[in-house]
């Protein structure tokens, strides 16, 4: 699976695999222009031939929808149309907080979050993704 963190400025991506379970982050993808993002992840697709697709899906705190609600849900109706692939909607409220915490943890200065916080929220979304399979499997 690939997921990703979509934002007005920069796409976190990251990768899993829903057999073991694991997510780790891949890219961040950093472009306005719609054509430069598909691009790249028309090319991400290509390499790591996933069998779905996962987008973040921005909440409010108390689960009310927002304008980048619409946005992510937009994107994720383009990401199903130009690949032909599933694509799963994930709450993905406070995954940048986390994202930024587990960076924290590593040491990282703020260059070093700012640059790989939207691939770790990437990773963190589509890990809770697959912790949530887990739970509602028998």
């Amino acid at each position: 699976m690939l997921a990703f963190d979509f934002g007005t400025q920069r796409i976190g991506v990251a990768v899993g695999e829903m057999m073991l379970g694991t997510a780790r982050p891949l890219t961040t993808i950093s472009a306005e222009a719609n054509e430069v993002r598909f691009a790249a992840i028309g090319k991400l697709v290509d390499e790591w031939c996933p069998t779905t697709l996962v987008v973040g899906l921005p909440l409010s705190l108390d689960g009310e929808a927002t304008e980048m609600t619409d946005r992510c849900r937009r994107f994720a109706r383009q990401l199903e149309g130009r690949y032909r692939l599933p694509v799963v909607l994930v709450d993905e409220r406070l995954t940048s907080t986390a994202a930024d915490e587990s960076l924290r943890e590593r040491a990282l200065d703020w260059r070093t979050r700012k640059a790989a916080i939207d691939a770790e929220a990437a990773a963190i979304l589509l890990q809770s993704h697959f912790d949530e399979c887990r739970r509602q499997s028998p």
